[in-house]
């Protein structure tokens, strides 16, 4: 057993000892057409049974990206923000849907979005709402839920919200640095840090991919965490529908 696989493995043996089982997501963002790097990603994840939540820009996709899903049982869409257009200021931290606009520019924008991706997914599509940058000015979210939203999902450790949080915690992208993929020992010790937390305080581990901008470290590292975890007894890779009820 290698130090990434002891590293993660490890902490798992102390949740089968207790008798206790770690809830995985995966969530990938940025989908808009059938490419290349996402047959890739639902290759991977499908050949390990992990189901997939993709985070899908609703005003630049279609029916090419839906007639691509239908056949990935394991895979589920949500909403991305619409355009995933910045309107903050140069200096500014991107964000869509920020104070930049009325409020009722930005929640048109979302409920548009929720009602496109709803018809063309069906049963694929869960009501979860995924800003563009993990990114939502905070008086917009207590009107999500009359949109039809029924739960938000950014990055970091959850807070009390308006509408229920089901984030992701580990991000397997160096965006400040290579902008590949990060040190999979450093990942490795993000999850069981996290699988650490998760053990006294409940919650979920999610992880953060960015299929069309995957390099070969990121693909090596999502089949290795793969290998070691889709099996263990510990640890349940979840479809986010069943987290949000």
């Amino acid at each position: 057993m290698d130090e990434f696989e002891a590293t993660i493995v490890g902490e798992l043996d102390r949740w089968q000892r207790a008798g206790k089982i770690a809830q995985f997501w995966l969530r990938d963002d940025d989908a808009v057409e059938p490419t290349a790097a996402l047959g890739r990603l639902l290759d991977i994840s499908g050949a390990f049974s992990v189901p997939l939540t993709l985070a899908v820009i609703p005003a630049h996709t279609g029916e090419a990206l839906a007639d691509r899903l239908r056949r990935e049982a394991l895979c589920a869409v949500a909403v991305h923000g619409w355009s995933h257009t910045n309107h903050a200021g140069p200096d500014e931290k991107k964000q869509e849907l920020g104070r930049h606009r009325p409020a009722e520019e930005v929640l048109a924008e979302l409920q548009r979005g929720f009602d496109q991706l709803a018809a063309l997914y069906c049963e694929q599509f869960v009501p979860m709402l995924i800003p563009p940058w993990n990114r939502i000015d905070a008086p917009l979210v207590p009107h999500l839920a009359g949109l039809g939203y029924r739960a938000l999902s950014v990055y970091g450790p959850e807070k009390p919200a308006a509408l229920p949080p089901i984030n992701t915690h580990v991000d397997v992208m160096d965006w400040h640095g290579t902008r590949g993929g990060r040190d999979p020992q450093a990942l490795a010790g993000e999850i069981a840090a996290r699988l650490t937390f998760m053990f006294d305080h409940g919650g979920t581990m999610g992880l953060l991919t960015h299929h069309l901008v995957h390099d070969e470290a990121v693909w090596g590292f999502l089949n290795a965490l793969f290998k070691v975890t889709a099996d263990h007894p510990a640890c349940q890779w979840t479809p986010v529908a069943d987290i949000l009820r």
